[in-house]
């Protein structure tokens, strides 16, 4: 499958306390770059966080986004006393000053100090990392499933260009020997008009020699070899943005000496429009992984 570097995911869980949102969004970029916006109570998480955006994706500008929301009225957490804690400490602390009468008893200050005495409804930062790094797995996936739609439509469009392509290659190929043949005749009569006749030799030399330089079969026959290499490019899909790009390249190259070495009307606008058609490509391809 190809995919696009462009796309847009989102996950989120929610509770009494709040709402916790996963947001990843991409543009097209040359290599991997992603960007973290994270509140510090997620700082810990920012390696796991590249690791896995690094294990699913190849190219682009990635920026993830972790957001906890507080519902409204739930900024302060409120507090619980566990009683029967409490009362244990309280009890062990009578029992140790019946055989050590010299130890200061615990203070209501001690107690509430001591760990599990005091219960908040706020959730623990542990349970906030771990959901996130559940989110963001969940966002990813669906994520890449969205650049795969994304890709689809690349391909297609990338692969209608292609056949548009190859269509206006077969429809001048066949027209190349009348071409080239009228342009012989209109040579071969301005150079018997500058030379006279009585040069004949001179004259085919110079014909075999423009016939050479007008010749556009190989360029034709390059162009369709590309756009084949293209196709199978596309169906076996993967990341094949740069290869992709590296043909653009090799496509208008192709083009542009068909425009150079054209002598015909009809070979020059062949020429243009597959530029047009090739920089529509290359504009797309800049989006595939």
């Amino acid at each position: 499958m190809i995919y696009s570097m462009t796309g847009y995911a989102s996950a989120q869980r929610e509770w009494p306390q709040g709402v916790l949102l996963v947001e990843l969004r991409a543009v097209n970029h040359r290599f991997l770059d992603a960007s973290l916006r994270l509140p510090e109570e997620f700082r810990p998480l920012e390696s796991a966080i590249r690791e896995k955006i690094a294990a699913k994706l190849s190219r682009g500008k990635v920026e993830c986004r972790i957001a906890f929301n507080a519902q409204q009225g739930a900024d302060s957490a409120s507090l619980q006393l566990n009683r029967k804690l409490a009362e244990s400490l309280l009890q062990l602390g009578q029992e140790l000053s019946s055989f050590a009468p010299e130890a200061r008893p615990l203070s209501i200050g001690e107690v509430l100090r001591w760990p599990g005495v005091l219960a908040t409804d706020a959730l623990p930062p542990e349970t906030l990392q771990a959901a996130a790094l559940e989110l963001l797995d969940a966002a990813l996936v669906d994520f890449i499933a969205n650049r795969g739609r994304e890709g689809e439509k690349l391909a297609a469009l990338l692969t209608d260009r292609a056949t548009q392509m190859q269509t206006l290659v077969e429809g001048i190929k066949p027209r190349l020997p009348q071409i080239v043949a009228d342009y012989e005749a209109r040579l071969t009569q301005r150079l018997q008009d500058a030379l006279g006749s009585h040069d004949e030799e001179r004259i085919r030399q110079e014909i075999v020699l423009f016939a050479q330089r007008i010749d556009v079969a190989e360029e034709l026959d390059r162009l369709v070899t590309h756009l084949d290499e293209l196709r199978h490019i596309l169906k076996k899909g993967g990341v094949v943005g740069k290869r992709l790009d590296f043909l653009m390249q090799e496509l208008n190259r192709e083009a542009n000496t068909l425009g150079s070495k054209s002598v015909a009307v009809d070979s020059s606008r062949v020429s243009m429009e597959l530029k047009v058609l090739i920089e529509q490509m290359r504009e797309q391809v800049q989006n595939i992984e």
